[in-house]
């Protein structure tokens, strides 16, 4: 009980720690004034035919197929990561996604188990469906104490070949006009069948890198993100995908252990985080940013920083607002 006190005391300065900055530096940065007009279709008004994959800023989240995880009240407070689907994460504009699966193609979060992983092919390809230009990272990776399904490879590759880009490191500096009709960056990682090779349809897990920390404290995981960050190559000189976490989690050390408000307590801050990458002279290294229970607000945080750099003409037509969005619940 006492190291419990401990905890929640330290969370507690951090919170403080981080509302202060905020309140002191403010959240404006390039692009922080945009709203989308289009959330589904946001990456058709930006100029494809010159904007090449390294460039744009990714909206993402985290373990983004947990909306159904384990029972309600009872096990899924303590697991799920995100209230919408991924159907309605694409809708509101969120494009990349972590999927997590065991060997009966099961959607899980360690030992929870979920909804068929085809549902999530099947709502990737019903918005595909409804779009023409827009583009998708959805990485899928066994979970740790999880075997492999059988031939998942195979299988991805029939449900989705017609939308894969293939693995190839040049297409990094292509642009996302070269790459139509494909739209899909499929990333597969397994625990022990062999990793996609180079020229597959499949991305290997190389191409998809991250310093995910764990832990349940605010400001130390967001001064982890801007350090790791700062540590990366430019965007324009490297061939991998570099995400990045607003995300906090549960530990037993602390007296929380429900994921919605341990990840709260930095989930409001992605805008400051923003900022201070600006301010720390890093921003050309932020490429794909995610957080738990997906909103609005956070997705025209980072389509404005894109929007800023190479359709800033889109700025002056779009409504201006910040933090406006509604905030999802548990």
């Amino acid at each position: 009980m006492g190291a419990q006190i401990t905890k929640q005391k330290l969370v507690g300065v951090e919170e403080t720690d981080l509302e202060q900055k905020k309140q002191t530096e403010g959240t404006s940065f390039p692009g922080s004034n945009y709203q989308c007009p289009n959330r589904e279709e946001w990456m058709s008004t930006l100029p494809l035919e010159t904007l090449k994959v390294r460039d744009l800023v990714w909206p993402g989240t985290h373990d983004s197929a947990s909306n159904r995880i384990g029972i309600p009240l009872i096990s899924r407070p303590f697991a799920r990561c995100q209230k919408l689907s991924i159907y309605e994460q694409l809708v509101i504009g969120a494009r990349v996604f972590d999927i997590r699966i065991q060997q009966d193609r099961k959607v899980c979060h360690g030992i929870l188990t979920s909804y068929m992983v085809d549902e999530v092919l099947n709502d990737v390809k019903k918005f595909f469906s409804e779009t023409t230009s827009e583009f998708v990272i959805l990485e899928i990776r066994t979970e740790f104490q999880w075997n492999d399904p059988p031939n998942f490879d195979q299988w991805l590759v029939e449900q989705l070949g017609e939308y894969l880009i293939p693995q190839d490191e040049s297409t990094f500096e292509k642009t996302f006009q070269e790459l139509l009709p494909k739209r899909l960056f499929c990333v597969w990682k397994p625990n022990k069948s062999p990793a996609p090779s180079p020229g597959s349809p499949l991305w290997s897990s190389a191409y998809l890198k991250d310093n995910w920390i764990d832990t349940d404290l605010p400001f130390t995981k967001f001064n982890s993100n801007l350090s790791y960050l700062a540590q990366q190559a430019p965007n324009n000189t490297r061939n991998y995908f570099y995400r990045v976490e607003n995300t906090a989690t549960p530990q037993t050390s602390g007296p929380v252990v429900c994921v919605f408000p341990v990840t709260q307590r930095i989930r409001g801050y992605a805008r400051l985080f923003l900022t201070e990458v600006f301010k720390r002279g890093i921003a050309d290294r932020l490429q794909i940013f995610v957080e738990d229970f997906v909103q609005e607000d956070f997705i025209d945080a980072c389509v404005g920083i894109t929007v800023a750099r190479y359709s800033p003409s889109l700025l002056a037509a779009a409504p201006a607002t910040v933090g406006s969005a509604t905030q999802a619940s548990s």
